[in-house]
């Protein structure tokens, strides 16, 4: 045999050797890791959540839940994928206090900022906003592992102490106000609103849009964390404009307006939630997303209360009764709907519970984890909920159980919320000892809230 020959295959042996010396080198690390003295690290396989709160949503805004003169497919579609509950509530009538149930799981009259009704750009509320201090929905989840970011309306406070990167989120893109032109972008002082962090930015588009565009953009990004999307809309919220109308005049936002206009702001609002869904399903994160859909309130004059009487800023059950749902394939059985009564701090409380995040002991949650509701896991529950209105209008009222006690400007009045949903029969007459029952009840819950602000 040649030497040539001879030292190929010596070459040839010393590779196969080598080759196998490596084998069994990664065999001994695996064993090592198996045996316990490395384990590696499980993924985190806890799920996103998407919150979505629409902005002055009525109840029967949504053709699921009633309208006729348009449709909203894609939101009736997301609610027959989950739970939808029938007795949901609003933390309050108006847009602050029920966003600040929402961000700390606690009633609105529990903070000063949750006495404002709404938060207003003067001398007496601008220096009011949510204290940092204050744990909060999104600080929470950050603290246990969540990327989290805000894209919408905040409404909690205008100076920079009291913006959302002050509270546990990573991302804020969106608006401080309560209103603003979905066109031009501004507020009603006539001033550029959009942000991003803590810059105003200049960007075209229609604001439904563009909120819309974010909050895919964020579900799009790779990431190794669940992650938290706080997504409020200001739609339906005045200005009343369409995709292509033209700015508002500064000192005209509550005027104009029309049944043909607020019907294209919903079908607008309608094809935003479907981008966002599409996005969860494209990167692969839809059946371990939990998607929550609600209100802040009621509505306003284009919207449709269905068999509830009153509106935004009133405590008659079209004031606080608003569409409600929540969608996890997989865990929340499609098809299902509950007249189990819940409150904007459930969904906080049902969050937290979701992501296995523990609330500050400091702070009791006042919501209820619904995650057994929407598993089927436990019955149905009797509640007790109360509201305050004060500033603008003089309003009280609780519910218990079915009851309903209902205090306005004219007079008091007993409600059974079962038999007659519309409020149109007073039991206070035929009930007295329900009545009184009631009327206690409140004053107990009212002596744990802080006194309330007059408006100057």
């Amino acid at each position: 045999m040649s030497g040539s020959l001879l030292t190929s295959i010596e070459h040839t042996f010393m590779q196969f050797s080598f080759r196998r010396l490596l084998y069994i080198l990664f065999l001994l690390g695996v064993l090592h890791l198996v045996s316990g003295h490395v384990q590696p690290q499980p993924p985190d396989t806890r799920p996103n959540i998407v919150y979505i709160m629409t902005d002055d949503l009525g109840y029967a805004d949504l053709s699921g839940y009633g309208r006729k003169e348009y449709q909203t497919p894609i939101l009736d579609k997301l609610a027959a994928e989950g739970m939808r509950f029938s007795n949901a509530y609003s933390a309050a009538p108006v847009c602050t206090p029920t966003r600040v149930a929402f961000m700390t799981g606690r009633y609105p009259a529990r903070q000063p900022v949750g006495l404002r009704e709404p938060l207003r750009w003067t001398e007496q509320d601008k220096g009011i906003g949510l204290s940092p201090d204050h744990p909060t929905v999104s600080s929470l989840l950050k603290g246990n592992g969540y990327e989290t970011a805000l894209v919408g309306k905040w409404h909690l406070g205008f100076l920079p102490e009291f913006w959302p990167n002050k509270h546990g989120f990573d991302e804020f893109f969106g608006i401080l106000a309560g209103a603003v032109d979905y066109i031009a972008h501004k507020n009603p002082r006539g001033k550029n609103e959009l942000y991003e962090n803590d810059k105003l930015i200049d960007r075209d588009g229609y604001m439904t849009d563009l909120l819309a565009e974010r909050a895919v953009a964020i579900i799009s990004r790779p990431r190794t964390k669940p992650f938290f999307l706080s997504l409020m809309f200001t739609a339906p919220h005045w200005p009343w404009q369409g995709p292509g109308d033209k700015p508002y005049p500064d000192s005209a936002f509550t005027s104009g307006g029309s049944p043909e206009i607020f019907a294209a702001m919903m079908k607008s609002l309608d094809n935003a939630v479907g981008r966002v869904l599409k996005a969860l399903e494209d990167n692969g994160y839809a059946r371990n997303t939990l998607v929550i859909f609600t209100s802040d309130n009621g509505g306003e004059q284009y919207s449709d209360m269905g068999q509830f009487s009153g509106r935004k800023m009133q405590l008659w059950e079209g004031g606080i009764r608003v569409p409600a749902f929540a969608r996890w394939p997989g865990v929340i059985p499609a098809n299902r709907t509950t007249d189990q009564a819940i409150i904007t701090m459930d969904w906080t409380a049902t969050i937290l519970a979701a992501a296995q995040t523990k609330p500050d002991a400091t702070y009791p949650l006042d919501g209820m984890n619904l995650l057994p509701i929407c598993t089927g896991k436990a019955p149905t529950q009797s509640r007790t909920f109360q509201w305050r209105l004060f500033q603008r209008a003089k309003f009280k009222a609780l519910r218990s159980g079915n009851y309903k006690y209902l205090q306005d400007e004219k007079g008091e009045y007993v409600f059974d919320l079962a038999k007659d949903p519309g409020e149109k029969q007073d039991l206070r007459g035929s009930h007295p000892e329900i009545l009184q029952r009631l009327k206690l009840m409140y004053r107990e819950w009212e002596s744990e809230m802080l006194i309330p602000v007059p408006l100057e």
